[in-house]
């Protein structure tokens, strides 16, 4: 006889209700493929947006300072409020926010494709923001909630459909926006349409399991034996580490095709196949940092991955062709094992704070990510794209802040 009190995690998503099973303990690798799937698709909508600055600079005659406005409009909302609602929802879940957000990226992309005026244009990206903002906090506590006790695991293959998805939007701007114009941008909000139904089937499981046991050993608050003050430092410390992290990951994905053409006098094409490969470092990375941190502890592999880049980095603008594809590709693949070791620590770091920790730490990369892409392009411009890679090698070795981290194991030990 069937039992019919929690929801199955294997179930269909999209299309058929939510069924039923006894089982509660095992990770739910179904939902964790539809929230990362979901991931690549939000994140890849994203990337056509700055992907599309050519065009809108053209149709619209755009100064740079016009297109940075953009940018803030969409690095504001996709930024500052993800953690005002991801603490708002570690009150209140919302587990149907999730489709509704990835509607607001659809209708933003819409407008951005039937735009007439600047100011349309800045709504539109507002929108695209505001969509990834709800996303992020949201979707990361679904992660963590199909985890079933390997949160680093679930955070990874979350995560890496965010990483492929952003390394898709360029090309899918290159081949199908940039010959075809901006309103050919309506056909990637089809995506979109894809995505809302597949959350909406992640949502029914979301509220189903919200009461479950399931749900209350994932989310609920539980002892981590630190004091307020430990907690603080180390909130300090990882926000140093993101820094050096994304610091450097735009040096490499912004500048790197640049750092090719110039050192290597490598065409446009033949350098945005080698920036594919930092892609495919970053993505394996990802997926495994997580699973590393569940069984070595996260401090470890937070403390490996940033200053073990540093070799890499340190001996990568020195290299030939050759070795640069091949150090690129290691770099992206150590510092991005960090990241989901970073956010699973920061969520035992502030136990039921699921969605604060999470909005906090991804408008932290948008952010970071932004204003470190700003920052270096204007070194660029006051002396070489050599010299950026020379300074930002140094970057990884901030991994030894890693060293302050308290041991979480050790301290919920003694407790």
């Amino acid at each position: 006889m069937k039992d019919t009190l929690a929801p199955d995690p294997v179930a269909p998503l999209a299309t058929a209700p939510v069924p039923v099973s006894s089982r509660q303990d095992g990770v739910a690798f179904r939902v964790l493929g539809a929230i990362s799937a979901t991931h690549l698709i939000n994140d890849m909508m994203q990337s056509v947006l700055v992907a599309i600055y050519p065009v809108l600079q053209g149709n619209f005659d755009l100064s740079f300072v016009q297109i940075g406005f953009i940018t803030l409009a969409y690095q504001f909302s996709a930024s500052l409020l993800q953690p005002l609602i991801g603490r708002y929802t570690d009150r209140r879940p919302l587990p149907y926010s999730l489709p509704v957000g990835m509607g607001s990226t659809c209708c933003g992309l819409l407008l951005l494709s039937l735009a007439g005026s600047f100011p349309i244009v800045l709504l539109a990206a507002m929108m695209v923001g505001a969509g990834s903002s709800v996303f992020h906090p949201e979707s990361s506590r679904v992660a963590r909630m199909a985890s079933s006790g390997h949160p680093g695991l679930a955070q990874a293959i979350f995560q890496v459909g965010g990483n492929v998805g952003t390394s898709i939007g360029p090309l899918l701007a290159a081949l199908l926006i940039v010959p075809r114009g901006q309103g050919s941008v309506a056909w990637v909000a089809l995506a979109a349409l894809l995505g809302i139904c597949i959350l909406i089937g992640v949502s029914r499981w979301y509220a189903a399991n919200l009461t479950s046991a399931r749900g209350r050993t994932s989310l609920h608050s539980t002892n981590n034996g630190l004091s307020s003050h430990q907690v603080r430092r180390a909130m300090g410390v990882l926000m140093l580490l993101l820094f050096s992290k994304y610091f450097y990951l735009a040096s490499l994905g912004s500048y790197f095709t640049f750092f090719l053409m110039d050192r290597f006098s490598l065409e446009v094409q033949q350098a945005q196949y080698c920036l594919f490969v930092f892609f495919a470092g970053v993505a394996t990375g990802t997926l495994a940092g997580g699973p590393f941190g569940d069984r070595l502890g996260r401090k470890r592999v937070i403390l490996w991955s940033i200053l073990g880049t540093a070799p890499f980095s340190l001996i990568l603008p020195y290299a030939n062709l050759y070795w640069t594809l091949i150090l690129v590709f290691c770099a992206g693949l150590m510092i991005a094992s960090a990241f989901p070791a970073i956010i699973v620590y920061a969520q035992e770091l502030m136990p039921g704070k699921t969605g604060t920790v999470s909005g906090l730490f991804f408008g932290l990369a948008f952010g970071l990510g932004g204003i470190g892409a700003a920052i270096l392009g204007k070194l660029a411009d006051a002396t070489s794209i050599a010299f950026v890679y020379h300074v930002c090698a140094f970057l990884p070795l901030l991994g030894l802040a890693a060293f302050l981290l308290p041991d979480m194991r050790l301290h919920r030990a003694r407790t």
